[in-house]
């Protein structure tokens, strides 16, 4: 079967198209590097031609709030256009626990507009909602450093390994739609504050992490419950101590 990975060459998309190949399936791992440009629709009929499925793991290039709405609005409609067009079976989208909870990040709210225009497309479709990688942790980290304390809300988080998000959406790619969404997390889930502090414990950090209710993330404000699954949610299989055990140390 010819399965489109959009975002292909990416963390998410390298790992997914491997897995696919291993598989016995003909992949496309399209993204403008390798001349398909959801944005402006350059390349996307030929991608497209022949296949049965197409997995959106695309990211934007900008976090700024109007350019992140831009980028998935765009993408989305040219994508989804040309997937009508092309007569694709099933639809696949990375999207992100609680895109609907936290309406003041900026993130969350293109990636809830970009869920709409999937479930309004009438195309077959599975929506697989990820609470934040592990992969991200120290990204995470810097971001909220204030001089030598990491300045953290104190909501409860519940990270996930890139493998086993490429390995979910390989398995919901390869399966029916569901015409629904799907959430899934990792196995472990404490506060936000002790999820970063043992990474960064594990990779010799020895900046401070204070728990602060008032931090935001990425412009939104944490609730206890706003960056984890508050119903059924299907759990990855690597636990944070096992994927800290690979993580490169500072």
């Amino acid at each position: 079967m010819k399965i489109v990975v959009i975002g292909g060459t990416g963390l998410i998309g390298s790992k997914l198209a491997a897995l696919l190949r291993d598989h016995g399936h003909a992949v496309v791992a399209a993204s403008p590097s390798t001349g398909v440009d959801t944005l402006t629709g350059a390349g996307l009929a030929d991608a497209l031609a022949g296949a049965a499925v197409v997995i959106d793991v695309a990211n934007a290039p900008s976090f700024e709030d109007r350019a992140v709405m831009d980028f998935f609005q765009t993408s989305g409609r040219n994508l989804l256009a040309a997937e009508a067009a092309a007569g694709i079976g099933h639809h696949v989208v990375l999207s992100i626990v609680n895109t609907d909870r936290m309406p003041d990040n900026g993130y969350f709210r293109a990636k809830a507009e970009q869920e709409r225009l999937v479930a309004a497309s009438g195309i077959p479709h599975s929506i697989v909602r990820a609470t934040q990688f592990m992969e991200f942790l120290g990204a995470i980290a810097a971001t909220h450093a204030d001089g030598d304390t990491v300045r953290l809300a104190t909501g409860l988080f519940q990270p996930i390994a890139a493998d086993d998000v490429a390995a979910i959406l390989a398995e919901t790619a390869l399966g029916a739609p569901r015409n629904g969404v799907i959430d899934i997390a990792g196995p472990d889930r404490a506060p936000f504050p002790a999820i970063v502090g043992r990474y960064m414990a594990a990779v010799g950090d020895d900046r401070g992490v204070v728990g602060d209710p008032e931090a935001r993330y990425f412009g939104g404000r944490v609730e206890e419950l706003s960056l984890v699954p508050t119903g059924e949610a299907r759990l990855g299989r690597i636990g944070l101590d096992a994927w800290l055990r690979r993580a490169p140390r500072r």
